[in-house]
């Protein structure tokens, strides 16, 4: 059995016949599967890896919010059109009280 931390919540991962099962354990110590019969035919050497970015990916721990381009509005007759700042979204985090700028994963 491999366990990892993620987001503040303990995550192993046993062996399910040829497949594996990923168990969160909360800090009131129940537990919840979070993933069963997943990740078929991975080597144990590599499963902790695939099992944490699987894990990363169904429990985020954040959003990314983008805001409006106020910087460049575009302009159709009357009506000015403000769109969205792709270059520049910010990312909310649910364990922060701050918005910052995404850090590179």
């Amino acid at each position: 059995m491999k366990t990892f931390s993620y987001n503040d919540l303990a995550y192993s991962v046993e062996a399910a016949g040829n497949a594996w099962d990923i168990v969160c354990t909360r800090g009131d110590g129940k537990t919840a599967v979070v993933a069963a019969g997943v990740l078929v035919g991975v080597a144990e050497k590599d499963v902790e890896a695939r099992a944490r970015a699987l894990v990363r990916v169904i429990n985020p721990v954040g959003i990314r919010s983008i805001g409006p381009d106020v910087g460049h509005p575009q302009r159709v007759g009357d009506i000015i059109i403000v769109g969205p700042d792709v270059g520049h979204p910010n990312f909310i985090y649910w364990n922060k009280d701050s918005a910052s700028c995404p850090k590179t994963l």
